[in-house]
């Protein structure tokens, strides 16, 4: 009778336990990247020079990482479209900063790859210059999404990147991708690893989501966070 009553003056008092409360804004943020991520995706135009960016104007979420970790795939799942951003098994197939503008509310950037790629070394120099120029220097850019192939963690590369986005204080995301890839034990260790790797990063933010393009894991938990970010309706 005295759990009844307890309950009942949960009722009256209008009071909602922290889990319910918790479920329902984790679902409420999970609707509203949907919602972003199901507007008009188009693709805007492709930078290959400094002087080419833009006027400024919506908040820019950036997509780095190694070549041929996934970037042009995992955007082409966050958006539900097959073939917005380009994709290739071929390094270094993106050349130049793609900008494609989500329903007006948030521009999505898609850079070229760093680390190997299959383009003479003075034209990967040349990538190298202007994305480090754009990360370092770009006042509408909220966040860097740096994907990581979780079969193989954080690499050198990937840590003199995020060494420099420390410095700029930029903020930066690690998404581990490709996580269909991996069993679930190993996915959790990679995971964990990387947790510890960033956590006296100045500019890293704390949550690390693993996603998979092909399979859709951890696409709506990424929408949300990106939403987050995104101008009002």
């Amino acid at each position: 009778m005295g759990d009844h009553a307890q309950d009942g003056g949960q009722a009256l008092t209008g009071e909602i336990p922290d889990d319910e409360r918790a479920a329902h804004l984790e679902a409420t943020r999970l609707e509203e990247g949907r919602l972003l991520f199901a507007k008009e995706c188009t693709f805007l135009l492709g930078v290959a020079q400094l002087d080419q960016l833009p006027p400024g104007g919506l908040p820019e979420v950036a997509f780095a990482g190694r070549s041929n970790v996934g970037k042009s795939s995992l955007i082409n799942a966050l958006t539900g479209r097959l073939t917005l951003a380009r994709t290739s098994n071929t390094p270094g197939r993106t050349q130049q900063i793609n900008f494609f503008d989500l329903g007006g509310r948030l521009m999505l950037i898609d850079l070229p790859g760093y680390g190997f790629a299959q383009a003479p070394k003075q034209q990967v120099r040349q990538w190298t210059r202007l994305v480090d120029d754009y990360l370092r220097g770009r006042v509408e850019l909220r966040r860097v999404c740096l994907l990581i192939d979780s079969r193989h963690g954080l690499k050198p590369p990937d840590l003199a990147v995020m060494a420099m986005l420390d410095k700029a204080a930029v903020t930066y995301q690690i998404v581990l991708t490709k996580a269909d890839k991996i069993g679930a034990q190993a996915l959790a260790e990679v995971h964990g690893a990387t947790l510890l790797q960033i956590a006296k990063r100045t500019a890293a933010y704390p949550l690390v989501l693993a996603t998979s393009s092909e399979k859709g894991a951890g696409i709506p938990e990424l929408r949300a966070e990106l939403a987050a970010l995104a101008s009002s309706a």
